[in-house]
């Protein structure tokens, strides 16, 4: 497995695994605690596992939370996903940059993304699943979303959006969640 800096999002890796490929499938290792702890993460700091699965066209996202923040290790186990993420770090050498990545089941990588960043994806097979590892529990209370086509943001989502949560749908600009950040 390595692990590769994202510079589009300071803090931000991606980790890709070697697949053993055979007649029955693939085997492949998805989480090291030692390749994360190379790159100055605690992998003890993770405490929840979530999987959401999704079809063709649902967008989810974009989200992140308030207060401390939230660090994830997001994968696509199964199907392809249009990840996102945009770093919202004020003082990050980052700050309002995004980064796009196709994820997949076939490739099994990781994306970590930082807390302070917001992350979204678009489900672009049939059923897609994807896996988040956060590194604090989820208190719905601080949850923040934002618009997905927003246009200061210029997402290029590669797929019609099909389907959104209510709360997806109804979320506040980019100009507007940072103006509540700030408080």
């Amino acid at each position: 497995m390595k692990a590769t800096e994202v510079p589009a999002i300071s803090g931000a890796y991606l980790f890709e695994p070697t697949p053993y490929t055979d007649e029955r499938g693939f085997f492949c290792r998805t989480f090291d605690a030692e390749v994360v702890r190379s790159v100055g993460l605690d992998p003890d700091a993770f405490v929840q596992d979530s999987l959401s699965r999704s079809v063709r066209g649902v967008l989810r996202g974009l989200h992140l939370r308030s207060g401390a923040g939230e660090a994830k290790l997001v994968r696509c186990s199964y199907g392809r996903i249009f990840d996102v993420v945009v770093d919202l770090r004020p003082d990050s050498p980052t700050y309002l940059g995004r980064a796009t990545f196709e994820l997949s089941g076939e490739t099994q990588a990781t994306l970590y993304v930082p807390a302070g960043c917001a992350h979204g994806f678009q489900a672009l097979t049939g059923t897609a699943d994807t896996s988040y590892r956060i590194d604090r529990e989820h208190d719905p209370a601080e949850d923040v979303t934002i618009a997905f086509d927003d246009p200061d943001l210029a997402i290029p989502w590669p797929l019609p959006v099909t389907s959104a949560s209510p709360r997806d749908r109804a979320a506040p600009s980019l100009a507007e969640v940072l103006k509540q950040l700030e408080k």
